[in-house]
C-alpha cells in the first residue's frame, strides 16, 4: 500500500464529490493535494488525466513532484498540472487545489466579467472579488503567469471561457471556495438581471478583508 494512501483518499474522493455536485462533468476538472516534502523534495498528489472520476481508484491518483517528474503511478497527471505546482510554489500557505467546470461561474467568465465584493461570506472566505485571469491554452505556462496574476492572496480565480480554480489551506476549505464561487456567481447574475448589483460597503469589505488574512494565517 501507497504510503500516501489517505492523500490519495482526500483527493480522489474530492474529485468524485466534485462530479457529484455538478461542478464538471465527465472528465473534466481536477484536483490535487500538497504532500510533506521528502529530502527537500516537494510533492503533490493529483487526478489523473482523461479518466472518469466514477471508475477512479485512490491507486490511480499521482504523486509527482514540483518539476511534474513521477514518483508513484504510471498514468498521465491532470494537463493542468503545472498550473496546480504553480500555485503551490506561489501560496505557501495553500496544501489544495481544485479546477471546476461550474455553470454559473462559468457563464461569467465566457461573458468575460469578474464577480466583485458583493456577499461577506465571499469575502470572509475568498478574500474579496473574483477577478477573470487573462485568456491562455490550457496546460500552458502563459495560463499559470496569468492565473497567479489575477488570483493575488485570493482564494479564487476565473478562468475565460473555462471555469474556476479554488484553493485553501485544506481540501474542504479548497471545495468550499469552488462551491462558495458557484453560488456567489449564481446570486450576482441573479441581482443583475433584477437590474442591480449593490456591492458590499466599504467600511465593511475592510474588516472583512482583516478577518480573511487572520482565517488565512490560521490566527482565527
Amino acid at each position: 500500500m501507497s504510503k500516501w494512501q489517505e492523500e490519495k483518499r482526500i483527493v480522489l474522493e474530492a474529485g468524485q464529490m466534485m462530479l457529484k455536485r455538478s461542478l464538471v462533468v465527465g472528465t473534466f476538472g481536477n484536483v490535487s493535494l500538497r504532500l510533506t516534502p521528502e529530502n527537500d523534495r516537494e510533492l503533490l498528489a493529483i487526478s489523473p488525466s482523461q479518466r472518469y472520476y466514477d471508475t477512479l481508484t485512490a491507486d490511480d491518483i499521482q504523486v509527482i513532484d514540483f518539476e511534474g517528474d513521477p514518483v508513484e503511478g504510471d498514468l498521465i497527471p491532470s494537463v493542468e498540472t503545472m498550473l496546480h505546482i504553480g500555485i503551490y510554489r506561489a501560496r505557501k500557505n495553500i496544501n489544495a487545489v481544485i479546477h471546476t467546470h461550474s455553470v454559473f461561474a462559468s457563464a461569467i467568465a465566457v461573458a468575460g466579467l469578474e464577480i466583485p465584493a458583493i456577499l461577506d461570506d465571499q469575502v470572509t472566505f475568498i478574500g474579496g472579488e473574483i477577478k477573470l485571469a487573462k485568456y491562455a491554452l490550457s496546460g500552458s505556462q502563459e495560463l499559470v503567469e496569468n492565473v497567479l496574476a489575477a488570483l493575488g492572496e485570493r482564494n479564487a480565480v476565473l478562468l475565460p471561457n473555462h471555469g474556476v480554480v479554488g484553493i485553501g489551506r485544506t481540501m474542504r476549505d479548497a471545495f468550499t471556495t469552488c462551491e462558495l464561487v458557484e453560488k456567489t456567481a449564481k446570486i450576482y447574475l441573479l441581482a443583475s438581471a433584477l437590474g442591480e448589483v449593490n456591492p458590499l460597503p466599504a467600511e465593511a469589505l475592510e474588516v472583512e478583508k482583516v478577518f480573511f488574512a487572520m482565517l488565512q494565517s490560521g490566527d482565527e
